[in-house]
This record gives structure tokens, C-alpha cells and sequence, in this order.
């Protein structure tokens, strides 16, 4: 049997949430909308197995949308409160919302904005990058694009996402994924913000050997956090992310490139967070924070560099 088609608003068109929108547009098994600041007509997205170019239904007012079945939230976790005007409008009795940021402490960073709405989480593994307003690259990093829990919800998003090119996991200790996701993101994101550099910065030795030395205490903290993790699972998050194509660029990067405010009270910050609420000590992770914070700071008061 034909599954029923469902509404899906696509919050944050940026390089996630283009290459998502692209990919249901593609596979056309249910109506798609994009909620955006820039108007666009167009969704164009180079797959590795081919390009999409099709038309897309864009809002750029909130006054115009209507609750849907599923809000697939991609914008940066620190914009979460900036979608509650989007949020308030498609949010319905039945509406789900799966959030696909980097970062964790999703469902509690939403709570305030989505009323009785269900937050399904969702691991992103794949590499976008954004060249103009509907246009994006997709690129592969591993086994899996999508990583869900082993839950209802998640199985429902599963199926939703079902004829796309997304590989998808669903794995019952979703935590645990978090935490190994978290990890690879504790030090791609902000090596390369700080150093702007793509990935083939971690080919240095000496940052290799500080990421290392950074997952370490990530590792502690997650370990306390109920993480089940490897003896050597810091090694095994560096080995993993030395797979990666060394001229991609992370979220973090890309956003300190266009001057913008940078997502980490969800990577690093969390991590800091939850060491000190698990007795953790984490120096280096917090030094980093230190220096995130500094170059965030000024993005949001340019005058503060100065």
C-alpha cells in the first residue's frame, strides 16, 4: 500500500536543512515546505549520485504557515528561540518536530516554544556546505547520514524519510550515539573555527595530538553522563574524523566565514556544563569554550573586536 502523504515545513534552509528539503523534494512522496528569511523558488542540490534542481514552496513570513505533520527544525541550535514565531504557527495537536542540530540538550532547549508538540532528535552525519540561498552540496562522511532512536517516533521519521537518498540508523541507545556525535563535534567544529581552516587541519600532528588530548576529557564526562563508550574510544573519534574529505568545513567554520554567532553552548558548552554538574573537570574543553566565546562575541558586536 501508498503511504498517505504528509506536510513537512523545513525550518532553516541553510546546508543541512537545504540538503534534507532537497532530497524529500526528490523523492516527491510528500509536500514539502521551506520556512526562510530569503525568498527563494528553487532547491538545488549536488548529491554525489546526481543534482537536483526542482521547485520549492517557500514562507518568509510565519503570519502565512499552517500546522503540519512534521517540522524538520535545521537551523543552528542558538537560532532555536528565533523559530518561535515559525514554531507557534505550524505546531498542531499531532505535530512532531525532529530536531536536526548539532549539539545536544535539544528537547529542553525547545520546550518553551513548542506547546504540546513531540521533539523527535535525530544525529546528522553528513557534510553540507551552502553556496547561495537554495543551493547546496551534500557530501557523504560515513555509513549513515541519519542516525534515530529505536522508538516510535523515530521510526515514524524513518519512514517518513524513506525513499530519499538519507541512509539512516536506528539504533536503540540513541544516548550513547549522542554522546560519540558530540565527541566529533567537541573538536571538529571548534579547531577549525578558531584555526579557519578546513578538516585538513587535524593532518597536523600537534592538533591532532590536542584534539586527542580534548577527547579525553570529553570521553570522562560522557562516561559519567551514562555513556557507554570504548577504552580507546578518543583514538577511535579521531581516527574517524581523519576519514572525512580533508577539504570539508564544519558548521562552526562556516558560520565564523560569514561573521555570524557560532553554535556552542550545545558542543562545547554542554560539555563544560555537564562536567561541572558530574564532578568532571575539563580544562581544555573550557579554554576552548573561552576562545569560542570571544570570537562569538565579536561576530554579534563587531565593534568588540576592534
Amino acid at each position: 500500500m501508498t503511504a498517505p502523504r504528509q506536510t513537512v515545513a523545513v525550518v532553516g534552509l541553510g546546508a543541512i536543512g537545504g540538503i534534507v528539503a532537497g532530497c524529500l523534494r526528490a523523492a516527491d512522496r510528500h509536500d514539502v515546505v521551506a520556512c526562510v528569511r530569503t525568498p527563494v523558488s528553487q532547491i538545488t542540490v549536488e548529491r554525489p549520485e546526481d543534482r537536483v534542481d526542482l521547485p520549492l514552496v517557500a514562507l518568509t513570513d510565519p503570519a502565512d504557515a499552517r500546522p503540519v505533520d512534521w517540522v524538520l527544525l535545521c537551523t543552528k541550535a542558538q537560532q532555536s528561540a528565533s523559530t518561535a514565531a515559525w514554531l507557534a504557527r505550524l505546531c498542531g495537536p499531532g505535530t512532531r518536530i525532529a530536531t536536526m542540530q548539532n549539539g545536544m540538550g535539544h528537547a529542553e532547549r525547545l520546550a518553551p516554544f513548542v506547546g504540546g508538540a513531540t521533539v523527535v532528535p535525530a544525529i546528522v552525519y553528513f557534510n553540507g556546505e551552502r553556496f547561495a540561498p537554495g543551493h547546496m552540496r551534500f557530501r557523504r562522511a560515513g555509513a549513515y547520514e541519519l542516525a534515530l532512536g529505536d522508538d516510535a517516533d523515530s521510526r515514524d521519521l524513518h519512514d517518513l524519510l524513506d525513499g530519499t537518498s538519507m541512509r539512516i540508523d536506528v539504533n536503540a541507545d540513541f544516548h550513547t550515539l549522542a554522546w560519540k556525535k558530540l565527541l566529533i563535534n567537541a573538536v571538529a567544529n571548534p579547531v577549525t573555527a578558531i584555526t579557519l581552516q578546513r578538516q585538513a587541519v587535524f593532518r597536523r600532528p600537534d592538533i591532532e595530538a590536542l584534539c586527542v588530548a580534548v577527547l579525553d576529557e570529553a570521553v570522562a564526562v560522557g562516561l559519567a553522563d551514562g555513556a557507554k563508550f570504548a577504552p580507546d574510544e578518543a583514538a577511535r573519534t579521531m581516527a574517524t574524523l581523519l576519514t572525512y574529505p580533508p577539504e570539508a568545513g564544519t558548521s562552526m567554520y562556516f558560520d565564523r566565514l560569514a561573521g555570524n554567532a557560532l553554535e556552542i553552548a550545545a558542543i562545547t558548552g554542554f560539555i563544560v556544563a555537564a562536567g561541572d554538574r558530574l564532578g568532571v573537570p575539563t580544562p581544555l574543553n573550557r579554554a576552548m569554550l573561552s576562545l569560542l566565546s570571544a570570537v562569538s562575541d565579536a561576530a554579534a558586536s563587531p565593534s568588540a573586536a576592534t
